[in-house]
Formats: C-alpha cells, sequence, structure tokens
C-alpha cells in the first residue's frame, strides 16, 4: 500500500497534540463523541458510519446465538441431557447480561475501541496499573483473533458437512478444509477493507437475515419433526456420566452453551465508529443480548423437543461434523429440505464472519497505537481517504491463515488452540468487573455535573444502572464471571482422551506466562498503557 495513501498516529507521549489545535484544523466545533474521545485522551480518527441499526446488526449477527447453539447444545445435551440444556442457557443468559450490564456502564464513560484494557487503565491501582492493562489488552486481542479463526473454521466445516449430506460419498480432507477456510477468510477482510459506510449498511442487511432466517429454521424443524415429551425436555437430567453428582455434571457443561452469548462487547471495539457512542453501544449491546438471548433459547428449546435420537445424531457427527444436520435431515424427512436449512445457518455464520473480523481488526489496532504490538507503528495507521485501519485487517487475515495451516496437521491442535475463547474473554471480564466493583464501592466515580473543567479521574457516563442496583449487578456479574472462568478449564468426561480433553488451561496458562514473562524483559519498558495522544481541558474546547 502506498504510504501515501497511509494516516500515521504519533505512538509516544512527546507527540501529544491539543484540542484546540485539533478544532482548528477541522474548523468545527467538536461533536459530542469527540469531545469524550478528546478527554479521555484520544484523537478522533476514524469516521462514525455506524449508527444504532448498524451496530446492533453487527452485534446481533457477530454474537450468532441461535446458529451457534445448534452446535454448542449437542454436547452438553449428552452429558447432562435435555433439561441440563435448557437450564444451563438460562443461567448462561442471566449471567452473560449482568456481565455485559456492567461492560454497558464502562462503555458509557470510555466509548474507546481498547474496551476492556482501557477500562483496567482507568480503574487499576497505579502499582499494577500498567501490567493489568498490558495483560488485558493482551488476552482480550489473542482471544478476537481466536473468535476469528474460529467462525472462518465453523464455517468451513459446516459447508464440508452440508456437502456431505447431499453427497454421501464426499470425503472432507484437511487441505479441502484449509482453502476453504483461506476463502472465508480472504470474503470476510475484502468486506472489511472497503468502507466503514459500507460495512454499517450491509450489517443493517444482516439483522433482517439474522431474524427472518431464524424463523426459516424454527418454523419446519417444529412443524415437521417428531417431538419428545415435554416433562423430559424440562425434566430429564441424564445419569452423572462418571461425575460424581447432577450438579457437577450441570456445571460441567454450563461455559459450552454460555459460550453461545459470548462476544456481545464487539459492539464496544467499534465504538470509535459509532455515533452517540457512550448511550447507543450500551443499548446496543443490552438489545444483542435480549434479542439474540430470545432467539437462541428458542431453539433451544425446539431442539431438545426434535432429538428424538441422540445416537444417530452422534453418528451423524462423525461424517458431518455437526448432529445438527442430521437433526433437520430426520425431522423434515428430506435431504433437499435439511441442505436448505442448513444453508441458512451457513450463509448467517459466513455474514457473522465481518462483524468478527472487523472487532478483531480494531482490538489490534487500538492495541497498536498504544505501543503494545510488535510492530506498532505499522498496525496502527490508517487510510487517508477511508479512515480504515487496513494494516490491522489484513494482520487479522494473516494471523488467522497462519494458524489455519494447524488444521494440515490435526484438527484435534487446531480445537485447542481455539479454546482460549472463553477463558481470556471471561478473565478479562472479571478483571474489569472487580475493578470496577472496587471503585464504586470507594466512590471512585463522581458524576458528570460535578467534573467541572477538570477532565482527568472517573466520570460517569450518561448511561449507567442507579444504585444500589447498579452494585448488586456488579457483585453478581463478579461471581458468575469467576465460576464461568473455573468451569471453563474442566474437560466434558471424566476420562478425557487428547480429543476430548479440554487443553484451555494449558493454551491459557501459556498466554499468561508469556505476557508477563515479555512484561518483565521488554514491555514495561514501552508500555504505559493507554497513550495521551492530546492534552486539554473542557474550557479549551469550548473557548474555541
Amino acid at each position: 500500500m502506498d504510504s501515501e495513501n497511509d494516516i500515521e498516529l504519533q505512538i509516544g507521549s512527546s507527540h501529544n497534540t491539543s484540542a484546540p489545535g485539533l478544532a482548528r484544523k477541522s474548523g468545527k466545533s467538536p461533536s459530542a463523541d469527540n469531545e469524550t474521545l478528546i478527554r479521555l485522551g484520544r484523537r478522533p480518527l476514524l469516521n462514525r458510519s455506524f449508527g444504532f441499526m448498524s451496530i446492533l446488526g453487527l452485534s446481533c449477527s457477530a454474537l450468532c446465538s441461535w446458529e451457534g447453539i445448534l452446535v454448542t447444545s449437542v454436547p452438553s445435551f449428552l452429558t447432562g441431557g435435555p433439561a441440563a440444556v435448557i437450564w444451563s442457557f438460562v443461567v448462561g443468559w442471566a449471567g452473560i447480561t449482568s456481565v455485559y450490564t456492567v461492560i454497558a456502564e464502562l462503555c458509557s464513560v470510555a466509548p474507546t475501541a481498547g474496551g476492556q484494557y482501557h477500562w483496567v487503565a482507568m480503574m487499576a491501582p497505579e502499582s499494577c496499573s500498567s501490567f493489568l492493562t498490558y495483560l488485558t489488552a493482551w488476552l482480550t486481542t489473542l482471544a478476537w483473533q481466536a473468535v476469528a479463526i474460529t467462525t472462518s473454521y465453523l464455517i468451513t466445516t459446516t459447508l464440508q458437512g452440508v456437502v456431505v449430506l447431499a453427497r454421501p460419498s464426499y470425503i472432507p480432507l484437511p487441505w479441502h478444509t484449509l482453502l476453504i477456510m483461506w476463502a472465508t477468510i480472504s470474503l470476510a477482510v475484502l468486506i472489511n477493507s472497503t468502507t466503514s459506510r459500507f460495512l454499517a449498511r450491509l450489517e443493517g442487511l444482516i439483522l433482517v437475515l439474522h431474524l427472518v432466517g431464524f424463523f426459516g429454521i424454527l418454523v419446519p424443524l417444529v412443524y415437521l419433526s417428531p417431538h419428545n415429551d415435554p416433562s423430559v425436555v424440562f425434566t430429564s437430567f441424564f445419569e452423572n456420566d462418571g461425575w460424581e453428582s447432577q450438579g457437577l455434571t450441570f456445571f460441567v457443561g454450563l461455559p459450552s452453551i454460555a459460550s453461545t452469548l459470548i462476544g456481545a462487547d464487539c459492539a464496544v471495539h467499534m465504538s470509535e465508529e459509532t455515533q452517540s457512542a457512550a448511550t447507543v453501544v450500551p443499548r446496543a449491546m443490552l438489545y444483542t443480548i435480549f434479542i439474540n438471548g430470545s432467539l437462541a433459547f428458542a431453539m433451544t428449546i425446539a431442539l431438545m423437543f426434535c432429538l428424538t435420537d441422540s445416537d444417530a445424531a452422534v453418528t451423524a457427527a462423525e461424517t458431518m461434523f455437526y448432529p445438527f444436520l442430521e437433526v433437520f435431515q430426520s425431522g423434515v424427512n428430506s435431504t433437499t429440505g435439511a441442505v436448505l436449512m442448513a444453508s441458512v445457518v451457513l450463509v448467517l455464520s459466513a455474514a457473522s464472519s465481518v462483524g468478527v473480523y472487523a472487532s478483531a481488526s480494531r482490538m489490534i489496532w487500538s492495541f497498536a497505537r498504544d505501543n503494545g504490538l510488535p510492530f506498532s507503528r505499522h498496525l496502527a495507521k490508517l487510510t487517508k481517504r477511508s479512515s480504515l485501519p487496513i494494516y490491522a485487517i489484513f494482520s487479522t487475515m494473516g494471523i488467522a491463515s497462519l494458524i489455519s495451516l494447524i488444521v494440515l496437521g490435526s484438527a484435534i491442535a487446531l480445537s485447542a488452540l481455539l479454546s482460549l475463547i472463553v477463558a481470556a474473554l471471561y478473565s478479562s471480564y472479571l478483571i474489569v468487573c472487580g475493578l470496577f466493583l472496587w471503585r464504586r464501592c470507594t466512590d471512585g466515580f463522581r458524576d458528570a455535573g460535578d467534573a467541572g473543567d477538570r477532565p482527568e479521574g472517573l466520570v460517569w457516563g450518561p448511561w449507567k444502572l442507579p444504585e444500589p442496583f447498579g452494585i448488586l449487578n456488579n457483585i453478581f456479574a463478579c461471581v458468575y464471571s469467576a465460576v464461568l472462568l473455573f468451569w471453563s478449564f474442566w474437560p466434558q468426561t471424566i476420562a478425557p482422551n487428547p480429543e476430548t480433553f479440554n487443553w484451555s488451561i494449558l493454551i491459557f496458562g501459556v498466554v499468561v506466562l508469556f505476557s508477563v514473562i515479555w512484561y518483565i524483559l521488554r514491555a514495561r519498558h514501552h508500555f504505559k498503557g493507554p497513550i495521551k495522544e492530546i492534552s486539554l481541558t473542557i474550557r479549551d474546547l469550548n473557548n474555541e
């Protein structure tokens, strides 16, 4: 790419600019969004093309809830039974709603692309602020890269499963999987490389498809399939599958179901491209959890009613990757109908990758502008014409393409690497929720009306829960995040083999250990948290 078309961020505190200079350059008074960024020391560089509906579409499609529950529910069904799936989802839905309510409050305080790590830098004690910020940034960045690769892998294997369903003679080979993964990665990156305005319009369309596609699957599945008895669906727990109690079995299966609703914070990482971000992004996140949670819960109940032959579904998973394809075929009693239904899931999964790759690239860009990554100076560049973090977008493509090569050796190894997602994201949630609870219990935040002309300090945003509900919800979010993080390391079976072992504890441990060592040896010398790109007072802006 021609360097003349790039905007290069000045990385380093010595390059701070003043707010009045920025206002003179634009010739306009800064908008409320830009004022918020400037107060946080950020230069408003990205185009704000997303409104409420478009950012809602991005977060709803990226979450991919009712499509994802078709994949995640069957393993939990085999472990604990249909009732375990139903009630695990209810617990997970309540827990993640609490967590994202806390995230929404923080996003209203500081709507920046860095999200979790920026909030940690604001709230952590000075003695450990840089380290906690660096660790949170690494966990969040790597988690979103893993989400991007996982999405491409699920799209690829779903496509191969649909082909096997249509033509049972087809044998999926590893190099087939690799090439299709590269194609899905390239498609997502190509769309993300256009303009933010086009992306915003596309996400609004995807939201409509996400809702219409749900009914396109649910109606024929429920209407044509044989059904289990309601008492079986809502009260039947399987024997403990080797675990000591049904309670233990329930918690072992909880992270798998709860992962269906993970990732709504993608809207946070797009907040610097969203209009009225301090109110729109929190609303979009909670609407996403309500809409996607409702759709996924309905699909979970429908699937548990229609999954009448679990043995056939498990057998089908060995050839078609995912048992829900067999459920579709046996339910509608038509291969053609099952292929059409599966194609709807496939198209919507492919659409979700657009938002996922957008969020993953913004995390890289944000971390790079704070000098937290190798080659930060290049990764933080924006295109001059469309203000897109094009190098961050293509770096996401490169990382995903390289890691996908693992599938040539072992799909188990790739799955082990991707198991980082739940542990990494929930550890970042736990750090953020814990610090937020500490600050709000010690009066660390003040109302915006009391801020005066001082931009420093923690100021409540326009969206927050009233007390004491805010503190109570914050406590529940901390407890839920800790519980889910703990159980996310457990295997699904009592005697796992390399294929069924939960490798997330190993991958997570390696990531944390590497982050600690790298911080001690190198990063602590140049990473001090979010860089103050602008020095200002609010009075400067008003006088301008």
